[in-house]
């Protein structure tokens, strides 16, 4: 009997110790870590509140931002211009977000076609490079913006191939081969939204979506609308 009553105990203790687990695991996923919070400056007051959001995405993130500079990864650049691999951003509840990415990576294409079209920002449509685009091209998307919650889906654009002068390791600068895209959303009610980039971008990793594609800081990260 003691010894049933050990084993059920100890059966007990590891069930416990599995839901602690999972538990830290769950919240570490679905709330800000892995990341520092990053507060858009808001240009505009009121009701309406307006802000520029300004970043870019790498191929390969470079030893002077992480401790693992072969992972693909978004930056954000901050008000005196310096870029941050910080992705959980601080916007206003109700605002107009103007948002610029420059892309530095090249192509790695979609696994769904369905988040080829830009939806959830001003008139169903990004700007790349100052041509107006209804739909990307699937096997062309390099990465993606995407906020579920919010209905937002935007496709980057990629660097080709043969591009010269392509950057290394970020920070990258604008004299590198590059593509610019911008878009308009806005944010609505305050919430916790979780971004993500659904292109499997991540070399070396099964299937394209490991590493760098499940850790915030890297290819995914939260808007903390209030």
């Amino acid at each position: 009997m003691r010894s049933v009553t050990g084993k059920l105990a100890l059966a007990v203790a590891g069930v416990v110790a599995a839901g602690v687990l999972i538990g830290f695991y769950v919240s570490k996923l679905t709330t800000q870590a892995g990341s520092p919070t990053y507060t858009v400056p808001v240009k505009t007051g009121g009701a309406h509140p307006v802000v520029d959001l300004t970043i870019q995405t790498v191929a390969a993130v470079g030893p002077a931002l992480s401790p693992n500079p072969d992972w693909v990864s978004f930056l954000v650049r901050d008000a005196s211009g310096k870029w941050r691999r910080e992705t959980v951003w601080r916007l206003p509840a109700h605002a107009t977000v103007h948002v610029t990415i420059y892309n530095f990576d090249g192509a790695s294409g979609l696994r769904n076609p369905f988040l080829a079209r830009p939806q959830g920002v001003d008139g169903n449509r990004i700007v790349v490079d100052g041509k107006p685009l209804a739909v990307l091209p699937p096997d062309e998307a390099s990465h993606t913006f995407a906020v579920p919650q919010l209905g937002l889906i935007v496709p980057v654009a990629p660097v080709p191939d043969d591009a010269r002068n392509q950057c290394g390791y970020a920070p990258c600068s604008l004299s590198m081969a590059h593509r610019t895209e911008t878009f308009t959303f806005h944010t609505g009610k305050p919430g916790h939204y979780r971004w993500q980039c659904f292109v499997p971008c991540a070399a070396g990793w099964i299937t394209g979506f490991g590493g760098p594609m499940q850790t915030i800081g890297y290819m995914d990260g939260f808007l903390d609308v209030v």
